[in-house]
């Protein structure tokens, strides 16, 4: 009996220990909402982690040396590509922190959206390093920040090969080259697909979002041919992408900042898309998202506004509350910048004008670059101060910001 009553208790043991785990579950696409795991539906509050793993010149002051490029060869001039290189590593440590997600958390944001740069994920130089899985460490630190602290992320690849936009905001060089480079959207493909395949299990993630902005309204020679070749792009990306990952929301933007959505004619090409709008001007007020409804409407499917802000805080708190009321969840640009016009702001240094007005001041030859370098010690000085303003214990919460944001 005793030896039954064995048997029959290490096959329920081995049974249990058998079974399969608990299906891992997804925010996922039910026609114009978005489903929690858990079933609710999720409305998306939160900002944008802009200039962590993308830097803009106007986030620190700067006007003419205004991309991540202009940046850093600016700054390899002024004090040399050694302490640059150092330099970048520190500001990538610092900028976001778990103190950081813990603080959104606490005002009411639930996601959390990481611009990032596509040389993250190559051997390109970029922010100090030449390292393909330097992306994945910046990410997978946030991505656990995030599980810690119970937000979502979207990942917004804010600067692709070759550039999708043709201005500063990509990184690139004054001209969307992404649609006219085979070799750029093999490489944007790639990225994305072997991005898919690292997160393919993280629920943390709440969805992919293609690319930012593209498409600048400048190039109106052949602004026809450039719009009508983003779609089939986004659907090439998407296929490389349900290759190795079912489980992830597609975020598809629409050409001239997210605003244009008449190239759009294709919402049947896969089973979990949203799509997402930006504004940062016009009437606050329903008929300034009209086209965005209509659109929404028309496909049934979700509309994100990804990028809004930078008004007045009277504008702001109008729209987030117009957005609520007409189902548009919204993550404000920026959360981080230095001074005001953003969630968490920080101080300029000692010594920062004269980092400013080297990167204003004409460095077209050597002779000038030469002739007007500042004081290489107190530039190094400056910028390391630069680093201890930006750690969240020396940020100033800009309230007023905070509450145009209705969390």
């Amino acid at each position: 009996m005793n030896r039954l009553l064995w048997i029959l208790t290490t096959l329920v043991l081995l049974a249990s220990s058998c079974s399969s785990p608990e299906k891992v579950k997804f925010v996922t696409v039910q026609g114009t909402e978005l489903i929690a795991p858990d079933g609710s539906v999720l409305f998306i509050k939160g900002t944008n982690l802009g200039n962590w793993l993308n830097p803009e010149g106007y986030m620190f002051n700067f006007r003419r040396t205004n991309s991540g490029r202009l940046i850093n060869q600016m700054l390899c001039e002024m004090v040399g590509p050694d302490f640059v290189a150092e330099w970048w590593q520190l500001f990538k440590d610092n900028y976001v922190t778990i103190e950081d997600f813990e603080f959104l958390k606490s005002i009411g944001c639930n996601t959390i959206r990481i611009p990032f740069h596509y040389k993250l994920f190559t051997n390109e130089d970029y922010m100090g390093l030449n390292d393909p899985d330097e992306g994945f460490r910046r990410i997978d630190q946030a991505v656990e920040w995030a599980r810690q602290t119970g937000m979502y992320l979207i990942l917004d690849m804010h600067d692709a090969p070759g550039g999708q936009t043709g201005d500063n905001i990509d990184d690139s060089y004054g001209y969307p080259w992404l649609f006219e480079s085979e070799k750029s959207q093999e490489l944007f493909i790639s990225i994305w697909r072997r991005i898919a395949s690292h997160y393919v299990n993280e629920p943390t993630v709440l969805g992919y979002e293609l690319c930012n902005e593209p498409i600048a309204p400048y190039f109106e020679d052949n602004l026809n041919e450039l719009n009508a070749s983003l779609q089939p792009l986004y659907i090439r990306a998407t296929e490389a992408i349900r290759e190795v990952d079912r489980n992830h929301i597609v975020i598809i933007g629409a050409p001239q900042w997210n605003t244009n959505f008449e190239p759009m004619t294709d919402w049947t090409f896969d089973d979990n898309i949203m799509y997402t709008c930006h504004r940062y001007g016009g009437e606050a007020g329903v008929d300034g998202i009209k086209d965005y409804i209509e659109f929404r409407d028309k496909t049934g499917l979700p509309m994100y506004m990804g990028e809004i802000g930078h008004n007045t805080w009277e504008w702001q708190s109008t729209y987030s509350r117009v957005m609520q009321d007409n189902g548009i969840g919204y993550t404000f640009w920026p959360y981080k910048k230095l001074t005001h016009e953003c969630v968490n702001a920080f101080a300029e240094p000692e010594n920062w004008d004269k980092v400013v007005e080297f990167s204003e001041c004409d460095r077209s030859d050597f002779f000038k670059i030469r002739a007007n370098r500042p004081n290489q010690e107190e530039m190094r000085k400056a910028l390391l101060d630069l680093i201890e303003n930006i750690k969240f214990k020396n940020c100033t919460p800009i309230v007023d910001y905070i509450e145009s944001m209705n969390l």
